[in-house]
């Protein structure tokens, strides 16, 4: 059976699928060019030809990923919604107990972006695109009155730190702390860092 020919894009976005999904199941250093074409029955020519050097597969495959939760973002923080469901529900998504997937994928990222300075730009380009965004959600809310927050990139930037600690914990060590603890803990980080009452 022939094989669909595809546009350039199209062809980069299933390269890009399948370099995210290798990266998944092998990590960053394991994965080889010869993975990402075998899975998809091409060339490693093929893929050599859209992007030249594995690093720049791998830096691609990254801000893909991060495109795709990215959009995620700001589907919630675009709700209809007060400021503080909005980020509530930002912040449970993003959590390594919610529904976001690719943690095992940003892991890699963080552990590979010292020594790979393409790389390091989309982990960095994406970490500060999600701190502007819970930023902004925080400063709406504050103007709204419906919470107290005297420093917003602050409450972003610790907010953030507590989610991906957790998520190296819930990830790579599996066990140390339970879901169910990770969660309570994000809720009560949230409350703190917005001076909510009790729940």
């Amino acid at each position: 059976m022939a094989r669909v020919r595809l546009s350039v894009a199209e062809r980069r976005e299933e390269l890009l699928r399948a370099a995210v999904e290798q990266i998944e199941a092998r990590g960053v250093a394991a994965v080889r060019i010869a993975d990402v074409a075998s899975a998809l029955g091409v060339s490693n020519a093929l893929v050599l030809y859209h992007f030249s050097t594995k690093e720049k597969l791998v830096a691609a495959a990254f801000a893909y990923a991060a495109e795709d939760d990215l959009a995620r973002l700001r589907a919630l923080l675009g709700r209809r919604t007060s400021a503080l469901r909005r980020l509530r529900a930002a912040v449970r998504w993003y959590a390594p107990t919610g529904q976001a997937k690719g943690w095992r994928l940003w892991i890699e990222g963080w552990a590979v972006a010292p020594r790979e300075p393409a790389l390091r730009e989309v982990t960095r380009d994406l970490d500060r695109r999600w701190k502007a965004a819970l930023t902004e959600v925080i400063v709406e809310g504050v103007a709204a009155g419906e919470f107290h927050c005297p420093d917003p990139a602050g409450t972003a930037l610790r907010l953030t730190a507590l989610l991906d600690g957790l998520a190296v914990q819930l990830t790579a060590y599996g066990g140390t702390v339970s879901r169910a603890r990770a969660r309570q803990w994000v809720d009560e980080a949230l409350a703190r860092e917005l001076e909510l009452p009790r729940e």
